[in-house]
């Protein structure tokens, strides 16, 4: 991607806009369109205000001055796409409690990395769905990980705050009272629920994924933010951290046809991934 063809943001410059979304990628691997560049100013706004700047000009020079080491991290967490929400298409964790009970017949507990958690939504949301079912059936807790490049995004789902905006996205009124408790405006998950998942900040693109194998691997509307060669080099890093016949679940306008060799549409779950019988060990 080149940066030359993005239109002019209001309050930067050409310069500031290359040096911006260069950061991004480099930090993170994920790119801004050329139609998204609005994105600069909308995100950006509360960091301008915050640190008494008028323009991303002026933003860009203290990041190139390198005097504050916290400015380029602070950059990155408002540009990364933090959209999320609760059970965000509900078919898919009908699928997962599924294919979750299928690991269990093996006599195992099943392990779920949430690749790219942003505040904690998706991981929240399959911890009190396996929550529930034990409450109801016995059945015994999946090991729940979860990560994200963001330390912003970390930092708020350990936190487990939702506003009342975000709460009421994909909770019904029970879930609410039974898995959260109110402060003020605000929602907070009670601490049987946040310890049921492992949180740890992690860069899909240059970091090690969390330790040991995982039966399934979220990454749900993150890799399509990410160039062709990124995904290519992300794509195996997840299957190789997936157990045999393990499953890659995406999002709905993702897929890995076309995109690498690593994965094949499951045969099992609709919508799901997995590595070909052939390259498994």
């Amino acid at each position: 991607m080149t940066h030359r063809d993005l239109p002019t943001s209001s309050t930067a410059s050409q310069t500031a806009i290359s040096v911006l979304t260069a950061l991004l990628e480099a930090r993170t691997g994920q790119q801004i369109a050329a139609y998204r560049s609005w994105r600069l100013d909308t995100a950006l706004k509360p960091l301008l205000r915050a640190r008494k700047l008028d323009t991303l000009d002026q933003l860009v020079t203290q990041l190139l001055q390198g005097s504050d080491r916290q400015i380029g991290d602070s950059i990155v967490d408002a540009l990364v796409n933090q959209e999320t929400s609760f059970f965000r298409d509900a078919l898919v964790f009908e699928m997962l409690a599924e294919a979750v009970t299928d690991v269990e017949q093996d006599g195992r507990r099943a392990r779920i990395w949430c690749a790219g958690c942003s505040t904690g939504q998706e991981p929240l949301s399959l911890a009190m769905q396996f929550a529930e079912r034990r409450e109801t059936s016995g059945a015994s807790m999946p090991e729940i990980v979860a990560t994200d490049v963001s330390d912003a995004a970390i930092v708020r789902a350990r936190s487990g705050r939702f506003s009342q905006f975000e709460i009421q996205r994909g909770l019904p009124v029970r879930r609410m009272i039974r898995w959260f408790d109110t402060t003020g405006t605000d929602w907070v998950a009670k601490p049987e629920l946040l310890a049921l998942v492992t949180y740890r900040r992690m860069n899909l693109v240059s970091d090690q994924p969390p330790p040991g194998q995982f039966d399934i691997v979220l990454c749900r509307n993150v890799l399509l933010y990410l160039s062709t060669n990124t995904k290519g080099q992300v794509f195996p890093k997840i299957a190789a951290a997936l157990k045999p016949g393990g499953m890659l679940v995406m999002g709905a306008g993702e897929t890995v046809i076309g995109q690498t060799r690593v994965f094949e549409p499951s045969k099992r779950f609709r919508g799901f991934y997995e590595t070909p019988i052939e390259a498994r060990s």
